[in-house]
């Protein structure tokens, strides 16, 4: 009977918050498209950037208030006010950026091209100005018009998320962009104890609950003048803070 009422709660908790989460996105995206084309666009980027982590952080709260997950985010708060960064995360599940996108509200994302014409996060997407990744040349050039206006970038190094323990190689993006900008890359180095959501995990697959997820500041690395020779810090450095993560129980046997 005590596992039934479990099942039964980790279901409801699970597509409660899902539901809610898709109310929020349709929410925003009906508000957000009339005023991608009403706004000027300094406006437009700040109101959209701050709906954003508006209602990312309700739905991080219901997850949080029902218990699904036990959340330590406040780690990010201490990049608030400070100066222009690409802050580069590893990435073992679908919810990071979301995640990360509820505690600041000045940060520019690099998303999927497919998702900026997404139903659910494509007008939000836009009026927040964020970047695409399709054309690497493009993205490059947004991101650093985004740093020199004063914003974070948020750009997942590994390109997709964690395959393996403790990351997988790295692109050259986020160096790059740092070269090109002159701003530091923040590390941002994220565990979590469960597969939910990771790579090859259906969006409705049952998790077991609560999942603990924990979000803490990594090494800051100065703007670089050799983008390769970053590329290969950076990996050293993920290699060796990750290598006791708690998804490094997991990570190869999803």
């Amino acid at each position: 009977m005590a596992r039934f009422f479990k099942i039964f709660y980790e279901y409801c908790a699970l597509y409660c918050s899902l539901s809610l989460l898709g109310l929020i996105c349709l929410g925003w995206s009906l508000i957000a498209l009339p005023l991608y084309f009403l706004l000027p666009e300094s406006a437009g980027t700040s109101l959209g950037r701050r709906g954003i982590m508006s209602g990312f952080r309700l739905y991080a709260w219901s997850l949080s208030a029902t218990g699904a997950y036990r959340l330590d985010l406040q780690a990010i708060d201490a990049l608030r006010g400070g100066p222009p960064v690409v802050l580069a995360p590893n990435h073992p599940c679908l919810i990071d950026a979301l995640l990360i996108l509820t505690r600041h509200p000045n940060i520019a994302c690099v998303m999927k091209s497919e998702l900026m014409n997404n139903l659910f996060l494509g007008a939000g997407s836009r009026l927040a100005r964020y970047v695409r990744n399709g054309s690497p040349r493009q993205m490059i050039k947004e991101s650093v018009t985004h740093l020199r206006q004063g914003c974070v970038l948020l750009l997942f190094p590994e390109g997709t998320r964690t395959r393996s323990t403790p990351i997988n190689s790295l692109t050259t993006s986020v160096a790059l962009i740092a070269k090109r900008a002159g701003v530091p890359v923040q590390t941002l180095l994220i565990e979590t104890d469960s597969p939910y959501l990771s790579k090859g995990w259906s969006l409705f697959r049952r998790p077991s609950l609560p999942i603990t997820y924990r979000v803490r500041l990594g090494r800051r690395f100065e703007a670089p003048a050799d983008a390769a020779a970053l590329t290969v810090a950076l990996d050293a450095y993920y290699r060796d803070a990750l290598r006791d993560a708690m998804q490094s129980q997991w990570l190869n046997n999803v």
